[in-house]
């Protein structure tokens, strides 16, 4: 009978080919003399990471593929890594070779010398850790988000955003049920979420440089990080999809009474054109910031997709415009002195047809 499986190391990915074969290599070094595995879980990158990865398990089985079609996001990637293995540990490391892969085998070490310890956190932020070459100004929103965590989710750990950790399997598999999956912050959705406080330690290591590839970070992981604590927060009272569609739909109102302002107050045209012009920018505006930050686990890409999407969301929602304006009617005549609350009835009625119908007719079908 061969040794059994100690470690399984889960390494999201997109567009991070040219890493693959680096990485695994870093890994068999660091991790010699110890039995694991590295299951790859890329988000379908057009540059191939897949295959590459694929590549590589055709002469070593210790290296699996896991790809994803129309589902996105790095915490749920790493969820899914998480549940595919049978090793009674499993670590999550970036596909992007800035984390320190030799701190690996120490982590195991201390997991499996502590049987009440359920979790090491690679850390940025204790002695010993650095952050390489950032610059003050990420320094900085880096220390804030680690504060906003620390007070609103209650995590006691000096680098609560780090994606650098080895938990216990089963541990993983008992909190995920409780998990948002949303967003690029697994390890505090895995410390908010676990249905008992979970007990941590923390290493150090000095985030690297990146040598190849792209950088992930953009302003949108800002946001993701934020709807991530609201969902932890206030999720199971408003889902927090459901939220975002609605203050972008606040947003849309703004752009409808701008747009209408400028041609039918300014520019002199007629009502109706402005109306009509100020809905199709209104919808316009609210199908890409719902694209951009509500849908972005399935956001359309390329111009077919997106013309198609923009087409079938103006669709659903001229049939959500009907339906707020038919529900309001019949209230109001059912009791006229309360106009204001058939008119707020009437909006929510809409809200909720047009997303559902977006959910599944938008950006359900990729």
């Amino acid at each position: 009978m061969g040794a059994l499986l100690e470690l399984a190391v889960v390494i999201p990915t997109f567009n991070e080919r040219a890493n693959v074969p680096v990485l695994i290599a870093k890994l068999d070094q660091a991790l010699a003399g110890r039995r694991w595995e590295a299951i790859f879980v890329d988000d379908n990158s057009p540059d191939g990471t897949a295959d590459a990865a694929r590549e590589l398990g055709r002469a070593d089985p210790r290296v699996r593929v896991i790809q994803r079609i129309g589902r996105r996001g790095l915490s749920s990637a790493c969820i899914e890594g998480m549940c595919a293995t049978a090793a009674p540990m499993v670590a999550v490391i970036d596909g992007d070779l800035q984390h320190d892969e030799t701190l690996l085998p120490k982590m195991l070490d201390r997991l499996q010398a502590e049987p009440g310890l359920d979790l090491v956190v690679g850390s940025r932020f204790v002695e010993g850790g650095g952050t390489g070459d950032w610059d003050r100004d990420r320094v900085a929103k880096s220390a804030f988000a680690t504060r906003l965590s620390q007070r609103v989710l209650n995590v006691n750990l000096s680098d609560p955003m780090s994606g650098f950790f080895m938990v216990r399997t089963q541990v993983a598999r008992d909190t995920v049920p409780h998990l948002s999956g949303i967003g690029f912050k697994i390890l505090l959705d895995l410390m908010s979420a676990s249905p008992r406080p979970l007990r941590a330690a923390e290493m150090p290591y000095v985030f690297r440089l990146r040598t190849e590839g792209e950088s992930k970070l953009d302003h949108v992981v800002a946001m993701e990080y934020l709807i991530a604590l609201y969902d932890r927060r206030f999720g199971k009272v408003v889902p927090v999809r459901f939220a975002m569609f609605s203050a972008i739909g606040v947003l849309g109102v703004g752009v409808h009474m701008a747009v209408l302002s400028l041609l039918f107050v300014l520019l002199g045209t007629s009502f109706l054109a402005g109306q009509i012009v100020a809905v199709a920018a209104a919808m316009t505006v609210n199908f890409f910031l719902n694209n951009a930050l509500t849908y972005r686990d399935r956001r359309l890409r390329g111009f077919r997709p997106l013309l198609d999407g923009w087409v079938s969301f103006c669709l659903v929602c001229s049939v959500g415009a009907i339906a707020n304006v038919g529900v309001a009617a019949f209230l109001h005549d059912a009791r006229a002195n309360e106009w204001a609350v058939s008119a707020l009835i009437g909006v929510l009625i809409g809200a909720v047809w047009n997303y559902a119908l977006s959910s599944r007719f938008v950006w359900g079908r990729y």
